[in-house]
């Protein structure tokens, strides 16, 4: 059982903590804090390690440790709940944290799901003792929390961050471009990799500004840097600002928006700063970048360029960079296999997969309800928005002089554009009105509900998009273009941004009946609303976080000709903690029969919880689909260039199979889920 022990901070009272039954040879972890500044580790030895700390003058004042203790820590235990501690902590606010921001990286270990709810319970302590503020539920949903340094990495986000360290350090690769999709975590690699160079021997006196383009995203970080020691909010800069001094390093998040002189307002001040650059009439505000700085990373995403001033693909393709690609999915729950779906539906193919088990995707008929849902979300989860295209004019801007007091009306539904245009997804009004890309274009939210405006349609008989001028009311957004190829692919990609900002779900209004129908055909909805309790069900979920359960299917033994993995082979649903299951992949549960793998720990009735895939790697246990009906579990192997699936069973009378052709690997075990006796 996880307890929490404080002990005074001082030279003198160490020797309580040497005493105590967890001050060595057990891994802990601990806090130390004086009410102003905190430092968070874990060790095996407490005692050693506070006498550590004590020869840094940092630590040494500050007056009281607490240390997190349990007889079912382990090292993997602690370095995680070190992580999520310091995590939190920092969005907190409570405190500002003495720690650095390099090391923490995602990592999986035996029964973690055990160790996120022993957090969540040492949390709650905390907050009872004053050292926390707020829950962890309303700090995921924080700025500080989403966009802060402190955030644990994937493997591909670790990597990239040393590469760029040593080749700056070295002076070396100069440039640097980062290729990311939507939800990849551009922006909180962008904040880890600053803090992290201001931290280093190496690079700490550098000059770094991190360059947000546009205005609301750029308000929220310099919030959060304000924040963070180390940091400031004018370190946060607009790209006009780059022009004002010369910097060692500039970092540019959402470098798709940074614009050309085409489309924009201000061409006087635009020009003003070309000059003083001696770029002539064709500078750019990436040539700015260039020009002002010794160092560039720039982190993109060509697929979210959404008008004509921004900078052309060929422009960055066009620079000498060291090149390199974030490819794990962090925002939706959905995983890649929703964001390549977006992706073939806009290139008008047939997505390969078009329902997502784990993910809230509806598709209405009727506008009014699916606002209803979205209030109904945020009440529940928060940060949940209605955004839609620019296809209705916005009357209600600030200094305009129409005199309606509704921007968007759909049959009798009078609805309101965004009423700021800085920070709108956490604005106290925000839930009652709908947001424009400028609005949502880098934030994360819970749900989305997308609105398709009639500037966008769909015709059945040529089987083509199609874009209507004159219902398109960003006017910065269509001056100047004449191609009608350009305009419609800068809103499919506004539509694209739209579609994949929810974290849990997506909800869909389309105007135009026609392109309403296709994505109905497109996209299976499995799951309605009010199945949605059932489908999750939370009645179950005693952790908010780590006890969430995801319903797998288990499939029959037999298809007997249908597919594999089709409706008509799923015999019920099995729970499954969400810890287990990766985003993007589809699992499936089947039933073991007989004891042909009992040596391998797989025994008649067991559920086995397996990965889809129609590949096997010699190792793996995989499920197999022989003469087209029977399933089979065995171990995948290659004798002579020919597969072979083999047994490890202490009978003896089952033997190795040789598939013939036609017969195919449907999955990968992961795991056992439950043993029958």
């Amino acid at each position: 059982m996880s307890n929490i022990v404080t002990f005074k901070y001082k030279k003198e009272n160490f020797y309580e903590i040497k005493q105590f039954n967890f001050g060595r040879n057990w891994p802990v972890v601990y806090l130390i804090e004086d009410k102003k500044e905190i430092y968070i580790g874990q060790t095996i030895n407490a005692y050693y390690r506070s006498k550590q700390h004590y020869e840094n003058p940092d630590r040494r004042k500050l007056s009281e440790v607490h240390i997190i203790t349990d007889e079912e820590f382990n090292v993997s235990a602690t370095l995680d709940i070190e992580s999520w501690l310091i995590q939190y902590i920092s969005a907190d606010g409570k405190y500002i944290l003495q720690n650095g921001n390099s090391g923490l990286k995602n990592h999986n270990y035996y029964d973690r799901i055990k160790y996120k709810t022993k957090f969540e319970i040492a949390w709650n302590e905390l907050r009872k003792m004053g050292l926390v503020k707020n829950s962890l539920e309303d700090l995921k949903n924080s700025d500080l929390f989403k966009y802060s340094p402190y955030k644990s990495l994937t493997e591909d986000q670790f990597f990239i961050a040393r590469k760029i360290f040593r080749d700056i350090k070295r002076n070396k690769n100069n440039t640097f471009v980062i290729n990311g999709k939507p939800g990849t975590g551009k922006t909180i690699l962008a904040t880890y990799l600053f803090k992290y160079l201001k931290e280093q021997d190496e690079t700490k006196n550098m000059k770094i500004g991190l360059v947000i383009p546009m205005t609301s995203l750029r308000t929220t970080l310099k919030r959060v840097f304000s924040k963070i020691k180390g940091l400031k909010s004018n370190m946060v800069i607009g790209p006009n600002g780059v022009v004002q001094e010369q910097y060692d390093l500039l970092i540019v998040d959402e470098a798709h928006r940074l614009q050309r002189r085409k489309g924009i307002m201000g061409f006087g001040a635009f020009d003003n700063i070309n000059r003083r650059l001696d770029l002539g009439n064709n500078g750019t505000q990436l040539d700015w970048v260039m020009k002002s700085s010794k160092h560039q990373v720039f982190f993109y995403d060509e697929n979210q360029s959404i008008k004509p001033a921004d900078i052309r693909s060929d422009d960055f393709k066009n620079l000498k960079t060291k090149r390199y690609e974030l490819k794990s999915q962090m925002r939706v729950e959905a995983g890649e296999e929703y964001i390549k779906s977006i992706e073939d539906f806009f290139d008008l193919k047939i997505p390969q997969n078009t329902s997502f088990l784990n993910y809230d995707l509806k598709i209405f008929d009727e506008v009014k309800e699916m606002i209803t849902l979205i209030k109904e979300k945020d009440k529940n989860y928060k940060l949940s928005r209605v955004v839609a295209g620019y296809a209705w004019p916005w009357h209600t801007k600030p200094k305009s002089k129409s005199t309606k007091k509704h921007d968007i009306e759909i049959s009798d539904l009078k609805l309101v554009w965004n009423s700021t245009a800085q920070d709108w997804v956490n604005s106290h009004n925000a839930i009652n009105e709908v947001g424009c890309i400028h609005t949502v274009q880098g934030y994360d939210l819970n749900y989305v509900g997308v609105i398709i405006g009639p500037e966008f349609y769909y015709d059945p008989i040529k089987k083509k998009f199609g874009v209507n001028r004159e219902q398109y009311f960003d006017v910065n957004g269509r001056n100047g273009i004449t191609d009608p190829n350009e305009l419609e692919r800068y809103i499919i990609n506004i539509y694209k941004t739209l579609l994949t900002r929810g974290i849990k779900g997506t909800y869909i209004y389309v105007v135009d009946e026609n392109l309403r129908d296709y994505f109905k055909k497109q996209f299976k909805q499995k799951v309605s609303e009010t199945g949605l309790k059932e489908f999750y069900n939370t009645e179950m979920i005693t952790s908010p976080f780590t006890m969430e359960m995801i319903r797998i299917p288990l499939v029959g033994s037999a298809p007997c000709g249908n597919p594999f993995l089709g409706e008509e082979n799923i015999e019920q649903y099995i729970e499954v903690e969400k810890n287990k299951i990766k985003p993007g992949t589809k699992y499936f549960i089947v039933k073991a029969n007989g004891d042909s793998m009992n040596k391998a720990g797989i025994n008649d009735q067991d559920l086995v919880l397996c990965r889809y895939s129609e590949k096997g790697e010699t190792g793996d246990k995989v499920i197999a689909l022989l003469d087209g009906e029977n399933v089979t579990i065995k171990y995948y192997d290659k004798k002579n260039g020919r597969r072979i699936l083999l047994p490890k069973s202490t009978n003896i009378t089952h033997q190795p199979i040789f598939p013939k052709e036609g017969d195919i690997v449907q999955g990968i075990v992961q795991e056992v889920l439950n043993k029958k006796s």
